[in-house]
């Protein structure tokens, strides 16, 4: 892919940070930068770097090469960008099990907070809670009073499809039935596909799953979407509501942002946010993202610092409460 950018539009982004930085930052960077993905190649996170990166590399002038660094539910590549030099030529693109790892894993041995420094969210992608057509609700009220009374008549919660126990399809499930006093089972899938087939095929009534991996089935009338997992409403789903109108505060979203390891000088981080800034301003990487289900957010360090302590504080009470780990 070839990315056109203006040579005075980036000296205007860039420059300002210029004369503030002592002389190593200024000729920062003169090698190229490496960015690891914790994942295999060809996943949504593996997908959103290799859209990113093309034009990071353009407006920082240094090629930066993806690294995929695979195991441990995105662990190893984690520890590996934990260890590197904080001089901004090694970075760590996350998504939202960066959050989670840390108390599902007792290898992790990563404080999500304190052992990086935040660069940018670069996006947000909502889930949707859905329902088997079977199932005789067509909003949240009538589907809690529904759930509620199968709970009642049996001793047991209405079956919801997960991923496995340590997905947020499983984790935003337990954060719904905190938020909504009810009670729902959790059948654990061996992965996404499988549990989305047998949610079409009737064996559960229900999940909790991306709207980019809901929205073909929605469309066609496979399955109904009762409530969206983003704070307002999404426009690949402009017709359902968000599930905090029910229950103000909700919120369960997959994302994905970068880092450096902590310590890394401030104004390195400021000219990656830079033109990172300007790599997602492009039409054709913003497109490119939504068309995957993402909300472009190009946060500042600020911004993204403040969301990884809300997703840690939130997620982590969740594991707790359901005693969870993984190894």
């Amino acid at each position: 892919m070839i990315f056109v950018f203006s040579r005075k539009f980036l000296l205007a982004t860039l420059s300002s940070f210029v004369c503030a930085l002592p002389l190593y930052a200024q000729d920062y960077p003169a090698r190229p930068v490496h960015v690891i993905v914790p994942i295999t190649p060809g996943g949504a996170l593996d997908t959103t770097a290799r859209m990113v990166v093309p034009g990071l590399s353009q407006a920082i002038g240094q090629p930066v090469v993806v690294d995929n660094r695979v195991g441990a539910g995105g662990v190893m590549g984690t520890r590996q960008a934990l260890q590197a030099a904080p001089d901004g030529y090694t970075l760590l693109m996350i998504f939202d099990s960066f959050a989670t790892n840390p108390y599902l894993y007792k290898t992790a041995q990563y404080d999500p907070v304190k052992d990086f420094v935040p660069i940018m969210l670069i996006s947000r992608s909502p889930q949707v809670l859905l329902l088997h057509p079977d199932v005789p609700a067509r909003n949240i009220k009538d589907f809690l009073s529904l759930a509620r009374s199968a709970s009642t008549k049996d001793g047991t919660g209405m079956d919801f499809a997960t991923a496995g126990p340590g997905t947020s399809s499983r984790l935003s499930l337990e954060l719904f039935k905190q938020a909504a006093q009810v009670d729902l089972t959790a059948v654990h899938y061996k992965g996404g596909n499988p549990a989305i087939s047998g949610l079409l095929g009737g064996q559960v009534k229900g999940m909790i799953v991306q709207v980019s991996v809901a929205m073909p089935h929605v469309k066609r009338g496979k399955l109904i979407a009762l409530g969206v997992s983003s704070a307002k409403r999404t426009p690949l789903l402009p017709d359902v509501p968000p599930i905090a109108d029910t229950f103000p505060g909700f919120e369960a979203q997959g994302w994905t942002g970068i880092l450096a390891p902590a310590a890394t000088p401030r104004s390195i981080i400021d000219k990656l946010n830079a033109a990172l800034k300007y790599t997602l301003a492009q039409p054709d990487v913003k497109a490119r993202l939504e068309a995957q289900g993402s909300e472009v957010v190009g946060s500042t360090p600020e911004v993204f610092g403040t969301w990884l302590r809300g997703e840690s504080e939130k997620w982590s009470r969740i594991i707790r409460n359901l005693k969870l780990t993984l190894d």
